[in-house]
């Protein structure tokens, strides 16, 4: 789950990382009072939405005067944000950010992940802040510091000199950074993280490092235990779908095909979507309705799938071992009297009960079409979405 940049600093604050002058606007008036309050003539207003690229999107801009900040909130405010990361559709912009006017002396890059490979969290930074980390680690692999963390031991001061010194850092710059890392370290830890990035990390003309940019994204396996983070979710900015589909606890992923996919298991999933694409189809989603599959989820899935206007043909492929068959054949049946289906709907079943389920359908007077195999399921349901493009 990401958080928004200014949700993202109000936790920076509390773990004691220092971050800009600023509060959030929803209108124009909102906005003007928090300019009032921060003072100065001048401020940086900055669209909330979960992508990055914002800047080169149009989505961070320095204002100067009330009068320019009203009519850049203005724009802003219920308008989409297109950057590299949203799309062609781009994201609603609700809120945006603003913040007192920072004096930048230099711009770095800090953040933490978990590393897979060692099963640790990872610092990395690098001198050159303000641009995209990627293609630093791709085009100078020689900019990028690390450090990996023990977690018995957690984070030592001689990791933090060792990243400071790295970027350039002197004096006193060296023990802000080492209260950032630490800081960082403690909320990756305690809020049940998978990625923190400040990027940019500046320091100012008066020597202090300020998070100028704030990134978070919290572990989804681990919101049971974070329930003030999970209420932070802003479900604007995700997909419709796949909203909807963690609320009925339906993995679901859209992608760009015609032919909608209901399966259960993701290993199963992936590989109908690997012989949809072998016959020359291409898939809607990827929908994983689990192990536990129950009609009423049945007919969420099949709400969902055919909620997406591209999709003209279904295919469901699923196996029987937790749950049997014709359970699995009542739950099609009934999702497809009431969403009405008037699309092509090919079905495979494998597992308990298989005929009894294949007999149910048959004997339902709707117009599905069985399939023998997956090879088989495939074939066929790439022939039914060609015919009905």
């Amino acid at each position: 789950m990401n958080l928004h940049e200014y949700q993202a600093k109000k936790l920076f604050s509390e773990y004691g990382i220092q971050v800009p002058k600023g509060n959030i606007a929803s209108s124009a008036d909102e906005a003007k009072q928090v300019a009032k309050e921060l003072g100065g003539e001048s401020w940086v207003v900055k669209a909330q939405v979960h992508a990055g690229g914002r800047g080169k999107g149009g989505g961070v801009k320095r204002v100067s005067g009330i009068p320019e900040l009203e009519q850049v909130v203005d724009q802003m405010l219920g308008s989409q944000l297109v950057t590299h990361q949203t799309g062609p559709d781009g994201l609603p912009i609700n809120k945006v950010l603003i913040e007192y006017l920072s004096s930048i002396e230099k711009e770095l890059y800090l953040g933490a992940l978990v590393d897979r490979a060692s099963g640790r969290i990872v610092f990395m930074a690098s001198p050159m802040g303000g641009m995209d980390i990627e293609e630093v680690a791709a085009n100078q692999p020689e900019q990028i510091f690390t450090v990996s963390v023990n977690p018995i031991v957690g984070l030592q001061p001689y990791q933090c000199r060792q990243i400071a010194f790295g970027i350039g850092l002197v004096g006193s710059q060296v023990k802000q950074l080492t209260q950032t890392m630490n800081g960082l370290y403690r909320l990756f830890v305690e809020k049940d993280l998978s990625l923190i990035e400040i990027n940019p990390l500046i320091i100012t003309t008066q020597e202090e490092l300020l998070a100028l940019d704030a990134k978070i994204n919290v572990d989804d396996n681990a919101l049971y235990r974070q329930p003030e983070l999970a209420d932070l979710r802003d479900p604007t900015q995700e997909d419709e779908r796949e909203y909807r589909a963690k609320q009925h606890e339906l993995n679901y992923v859209t992608l760009n095909g015609n032919i909608g996919c209901m399966v259960n298991g993701a290993g199963l999933a992936m590989a109908t979507m690997d012989l949809i694409k072998l016959h020359g189809g291409e898939p809607a989603n990827f929908l994983d309705v689990g192990g536990g599959i129950t009609s009423e989820r049945v007919v969420e899935a099949f709400k969902l799938v055919i909620s997406d206007e591209n999709v003209n043909a279904i295919l469901v492929n699923i196996f029987g071992g937790i749950v049997r068959c014709d359970l699995i054949a009542e739950g099609i049946i009934k999702a497809m009297k009431e969403v009405q289906l008037s699309i092509p709907v090919v079905v495979r079943l494998e597992g308990t009960n298989v005929d009894r389920g294949l007999q149910l359908l048959d004997e339902s007077g709707l117009t599905v079409i069985t399939a023998s195999d997956l090879s088989d399921a495939a074939t066929k349901v790439v022939k039914e979405a060609g015919r009905v493009a």
